[in-house]
């Protein structure tokens, strides 16, 4: 008798998280040129996918809602440090590769892994060729590309294509692109978030809530713009196999990078909100420049903080094109995505990023060559839906653990706070989906029920695989 998708996962020996595969040295842990990640990598890596480009807009997007959009801010970080917690929980009692995916997998069987790694799939690569062509915005800012299509678009794939070489050229290389990464684009960031401290001056702060609407409507107004700033929570619990000591360290890289990415955040935007006056900031089409420009005066501002963006956006990327072929590595090995997505090389998943980085550039070339941007950007919204499918079967994951009450799986001492903490969690899961809009639910369900055909013939070949043969 064949049964599919009923049993849980058994728990992993040690060594299981970074076992490759037969016949793979090179992606061996001891491989020159696969180095498992410490604590300050994995948080490096959560930071640097937390905090991409879109913190250089933030705050020209909220500042029509008036101040009151830092209290959405409040709000939205006790969400995500809430999932960050669940995550470490989750990476605890399991911590191998592939993150929701196997928690999913682990609680509720391969249909809901496989919807979890599919739908999480899908946001990685959509959402690198999205930041790809965002890069080249802020290129443009230091080398003119902008003006031609073709230049446009060779730019935008030769800055995805960078962090995959960096991919294949192992994870001793992706870990140390990703750190100076995220060192290297903190230091703008941090001299307007605690410079801009020193030049605040209240009256240039605008009115408490510009809206129209009431404070709890302004609020969730400006909420849904500033939800999926923290997408990429998951990102050390993703990667888990490559972490060192993962029960512990993936728990404290999740808190640790989410706990500093909204302070970076939330003083970033008070300082902006600070330092430009509210009816310019309003229209502000470069809002951490004119902030600069206004700190020290002169026009060098632009230039600085396009360099900066340019460098968060390629160490996203980074961070992102490993992210994007490690659910699908694990689900591969376990019968759920083709076999040839659990090839390694070098600790990376090569197949997985080519794949991956093939199917956004090819999405990239088709936004640039359409002359419209219109289903590219619904795209890009799906993403916002997507990403909250595995984070809601995540959190499930975690609830489920709790309620069944098991022994090797729950803590009885901290039981009331882990499920206070994991309900949180669940909301704001919830919250990130609803705010995705009509739309990208839309288009979103589509994609996953897509996605469940390849899983009936997954699913059928490995039955077949299964059955007996006969003579």
């Amino acid at each position: 008798m064949h049964v599919t998708g009923t049993a849980p996962l058994p728990a992993p020996a040690p060594s299981e998280s970074l076992a490759a595969p037969a016949g793979d040295p090179q992606g061996t842990p001891g491989s020159r040129h696969a180095r498992r990640f410490g604590l300050p990598v994995a948080t490096a890596l959560v930071m640097g996918n937390i905090i991409g480009g879109g913190i250089f807009l933030l705050p020209a997007s909220i500042a029509p809602y008036g101040t009151v959009s830092l209290v959405a801010f409040g709000v939205l970080t006790i969400g995500a440090i809430a999932l960050a917690l669940t995550f470490g929980k989750l990476a605890a009692r399991d911590p191998r590769t592939g993150g929701p995916y196997v928690y999913a997998r682990g609680a509720f069987g391969d249909f809901a892994g496989f919807l979890a790694a599919w739908s999480y799939w899908i946001t990685t690569w959509v959402s690198n060729a999205a930041l790809a062509v965002a890069a080249v915005g802020y290129l443009d800012v230091l080398i003119p590309v902008s003006g031609h299509r073709w230049t446009a678009c060779l730019a935008a794939l030769a800055i995805q294509w960078l962090p995959a070489l960096a991919n294949f050229a192992g994870t001793r290389y992706v870990g140390a692109v990703q750190l100076v990464s995220t060192v290297l684009k903190f230091v703008p960031l941090l001299l307007v978030a605690v410079g801009g401290l020193f030049f605040f001056d209240p009256s240039r702060l605008g009115p408490f809530n510009s809206s129209g609407h009431g404070a709890i409507g302004a609020v969730s107004a400006s909420a849904a713009l500033l939800l999926f700033s923290y997408l990429g929570v998951e990102s050390a619990a993703v990667s888990a196999g490559e972490v060192r000591n993962a029960r512990r360290n993936v728990g404290r890289a999740t808190v640790i990078g989410t706990a500093g990415a909204a302070l970076v955040y939330l003083l970033g935007t008070l300082s902006v909100f600070g330092t430009v006056e509210h009816h310019r900031l309003v229209n502000s089409t470069a809002p951490f420049s004119d902030a600069v420009n206004a700190m020290f005066g002169g026009s060098w501002g632009g230039w600085a903080v396009a360099l900066a963006a340019l460098v968060s956006m390629v160490g996203c990327l980074n961070g992102w094109t490993l992210l994007s072929a490690q659910t699908p590595y694990a689900a591969a090995r376990d019968g759920l995505f083709p076999a040839a997505f659990t090839r390694r090389r070098r600790g990376v998943p090569t197949v997985g990023v080519a794949v991956t980085v093939v199917l956004a550039s090819l999405l990239t070339a088709y936004n640039y060559l359409s002359g419209s941007g219109k289903v590219f950007e619904v795209l890009v919204l799906v993403t916002t839906f997507t990403a909250t499918v595995p984070y809601l079967l995540a959190t499930a994951a975690q609830l489920f653990h709790l309620v069944s009450g098991r022994a090797d799986s729950v803590d009885r001492g901290r039981l009331v706070r882990d499920a206070v903490v994991t309900s949180v969690a669940a909301a704001f899961s919830i919250w990130l989906m609803a705010g995705a809009g009509y739309a990208a639910v839309y288009q979103g369900a589509l994609f996953l029920f897509a996605g469940v055909l390849v899983y009936a013939v997954m699913t059928a070949r490995r039955a077949r695989a299964a059955e007996p043969h006969t003579a």
